[in-house]
């Protein structure tokens, strides 16, 4: 693992904000995830007065450039400037309710005071394009992928992780518990395992051995878009121990949309 810089007693850092609570009258702690540190809480003092200089540059999902002072119990945040406010993100539900999705994994599978330049380029590539772009499920995908492999949790996709024999083209099943697939003699005896169609499959293949431009380019239908999305959560929840919170949000978006 690439040894993380000691923070000075005041440095600067890119971050996105996680999350925030409010402390006392004026003040809030903010959860931020940066490139060369990981998860850092800080204190952005008077930041709830209406004349503060720092509220905008401090709001969730904001990807903004910090000046921090290193203290005691918590850093304290003296300057921020906005380097990328995601402004469709705000003004479309479905949209924020991914952003919200891909800010919640970030909080649970980022790490504190650790190297994350690659999840950190991973999270923010993935806002501006849940933000700019017109289709958005690729997007999420691709992140969901991306994540695992980061997090040491890639999914085991060629070979069943019972028998160990090499997947033919076929129906496969899915086990959360053994991370990766399992065969048609396998799969049925495990009362946990998700049947994983050949096209889905192919889907997850594709995504893990390409960048973003060559995974995002074939269209999926679908069935097999809402068969991953159903797979990906379950295992996603598996990882965490306990259900994501933001998905049951972007169900509920998708059908208040798709009624109206």
């Amino acid at each position: 693992m690439p040894r993380v810089p000691r923070r000075s007693r005041l440095y600067r850092t890119e971050s996105i904000v996680l999350r925030h609570h409010d402390l006392g009258e004026a003040d809030r702690i903010i959860v931020l995830f940066t490139p060369g540190y990981g998860k850092l809480r800080a204190l952005a003092k008077g930041v709830r007065r209406p004349l503060s200089k720092k509220s905008g540059h401090v709001e969730l999902f904001t990807r903004s450039d910090l000046l921090v002072a290193r203290g005691r119990d918590l850093d304290i945040i003296t300057q921020a400037e906005t380097i990328d406010a995601y402004p469709r993100l705000r003004q479309d539900l479905d949209r924020l309710g991914q952003a919200a999705y891909v800010i919640e994994l970030v909080d649970r599978f980022g790490v504190q005071e650790a190297d994350s330049q690659a999840l950190y380029q991973l999270a923010t590539h993935t806002l501006e394009r849940l933000d700019r772009e017109a289709e958005t499920a690729a997007s999420l995908r691709y992140f969901q992928v991306r994540l695992l492999d980061l997090s040491g949790y890639r999914p085991e996709l060629h070979r069943c992780v019972n028998c160990l024999e090499a997947a033919q083209p076929q129906d496969q099943f899915f086990s959360a518990n053994e991370g990766g697939l399992l065969c048609p003699n396998c799969g049925p005896r495990d009362p946990y395992a998700r049947a994983l169609s050949l096209g889905a499959l192919k889907v997850l293949r594709h995504y893990q051995r390409n960048g973003y431009p060559e995974a995002s380019r074939p269209r999926v239908s679908g069935n097999v878009a809402l068969e991953i999305e159903v797979l990906m959560e379950s295992y996603l929840n598996h990882l965490v121990e306990r259900d994501l919170r933001v998905p049951a949000f972007v169900r509920q978006v998708r059908r208040v949309r798709e009624a109206g």
